[in-house]
């Protein structure tokens, strides 16, 4: 797929990961809508984009609200008449604890906003999708760290949600495609509390230790590998996962 004139919406892009995605999505010609529950860091995303010479559309959206969801996807259709990629990047990672210690109410909002958050903006984009026979989406994948139970189980439920659309789109004879993102370790407001905290020193000490030696990513690194995927992307390749070390000439 070409970007240019292209209309992707990228959830959670106030920020750190989300932000990159939507200025290199930007940077490619692409119509941007940032979407999240931040107005303001929605507004300054949409700023650096229009500084750029890009087109950037803010909608204040709480994905886990299925009104937000339908509003957000009403909005971009009236603005763009269309959506081509959906990139679900928005993500919660509060719940830092053993099981037997955390907060059940901290670890449901974890798997509730990586989990049903992101089935709500598939469920709601998904049926555009579908109709004009044409669209990608991307589901951002996470680590399995111990003591943050409520953010691996909600990703693990997305990546076995990926899989099984993968699936379903392949028996509808779709080309719509479908794909998860491993950005790896980047440092951001949210892995940030993993080493500024006690308790994500002691659950994820991994954290501090590869922020004080270096060893991150940076948000542009799965920026660019999505542009990527998103030129190289065909239906037999759908369910794929794919990383900024992904080699796209054997993808």
């Amino acid at each position: 797929m070409k970007l240019e004139s292209k209309t992707v919406i990228v959830t959670g892009s106030g920020s750190g990961i989300g932000r990159a995605l939507a200025l290199e999505f930007a940077k490619n010609k692409a119509n941007v809508v940032c979407c999240g529950r931040r107005k303001e860091r929605l507004d300054q995303t949409v700023e650096l984009i229009e500084q750029a010479g890009g087109v950037g559309f803010a909608v204040a959206t709480d994905i886990t609200k299925k009104e937000d969801v339908e509003n957000l996807v009403t909005r971009t259709l009236e603005k763009f008449g269309a959506i081509n990629v959906l990139f679900n990047n928005a993500g919660s990672f509060q719940s830092i604890a053993g099981v037997y210690e955390a907060d059940p109410d901290i670890w449901w909002t974890d798997v509730t906003v990586n989990l049903y958050g992101s089935f709500l903006t598939i469920r709601y984009v998904l049926p555009h999708m579908l109709e004009r026979n044409e669209g990608i989406i991307i589901n951002m994948n996470g680590g399995r760290p111990v003591g943050g139970t409520g953010y691996a189980c909600g990703k693990a439920g997305l990546m076995e949600l990926t899989r099984i659309l993968a699936e379903e789109l392949k028996i509808l004879q779709k080309d719509v495609m479908v794909f998860s993102a491993g950005p790896g370790l980047v440092k951001t407001e949210m892995t940030q509390i993993q080493a500024d905290t006690e308790a994500g020193r002691r659950w994820i000490p991994s954290t501090k230790q590869a922020f004080e030696a270096g060893r991150t990513n940076q948000p542009e690194d799965i920026a660019r590998a999505t542009i990527k995927l998103i030129e190289i992307a065909r239906p037999e390749l759908s369910g794929k996962h794919y990383s900024p070390n992904t080699d796209f000439s054997n993808f």
